[in-house]
């Protein structure tokens, strides 16, 4: 019963005004549920025009399909077209990444006429992204941060604070040393791995004891530049 179910979908690929409005709002539908999928995913914010693009973009790709059918000569007019437009962004999350190729992927099962296969992979992949996020599934038990420490001069610097991440577990790399004030200060700045039940003010007050209370400096997402 579900094969002929699946297998009457994927019979109507033919344009014609009822299949195209069945086919538009099983994209939007589909859409929304990808998008309320991934708003629900993802508490740390989003915005909202990535979410209004998830559900236009299955109904984008299935009129395109729509429209070419089994026509050749068709489909090298379309690319030809749609090969002038030059899209700008800044390289996203690999998670948005997914979403996008998900809503497309929808899209396209809704323009061939597979609306069942469409809403079944949907739903599995939407159930699948929630409990992969339930689960906290990749997290990583300890951060990566950038630690900078101002020390004194007549404060060595190769092993001035080594005990005190040996006390509260941190794996730590000297990175960058640099002297400040002249001469009469250096700047200290170390790669560290912060376990989850560490607690970050104790040890920031530990180093502020060992420096003289001089300037410090943690920053949560460390990248290249700031070496």
């Amino acid at each position: 019963m579900l094969d002929s179910i699946f297998s009457a979908a994927t019979a109507t690929t033919e344009l014609t005004f009822i299949n195209a409005i069945l086919t538009i709002l099983i994209a939007i539908a589909l859409g929304g549920i990808i998008s309320f999928t991934y708003m629900k995913t993802n508490p740390g914010g989003y915005s909202q025009s990535f979410t209004l693009t998830m559900v236009l973009l299955p109904v984008i790709v299935a009129i395109i399909i729509l429209l070419i059918g089994s026509n050749v000569a068709r489909a090298f007019s379309l690319a030809g077209a749609f090969s002038i437009i030059r899209f700008r962004s800044a390289p996203g999350d690999p998670k948005d990444i997914t979403f996008v190729l998900f809503t497309m992927a929808s899209g396209l099962a809704c323009g061939v006429g597979s609306f069942g296969y469409a809403i079944l992979f949907t739903l599995i992949l939407c159930v699948l992204m929630f409990i992969l996020n339930r689960t906290g599934f990749g997290v990583r038990k300890s951060q990566q941060k950038t630690l900078k420490v101002t020390i004194p001069e007549d404060l060595g610097y190769e092993e001035a604070f080594a005990e005190v991440f040996e006390k509260f577990n941190v794996r730590f790399e000297l990175k960058k040393i640099r002297t400040t004030e002249l001469g009469s200060l250096y700047e200290l700045v170390y790669d560290v791995t912060i376990d989850e039940y560490t607690s970050q003010k104790e040890l920031l007050d530990a180093v502020r004891t060992r420096n003289g209370n001089l300037d410090l400096s943690l920053t949560m997402s460390p990248t290249p530049a700031e070496y």
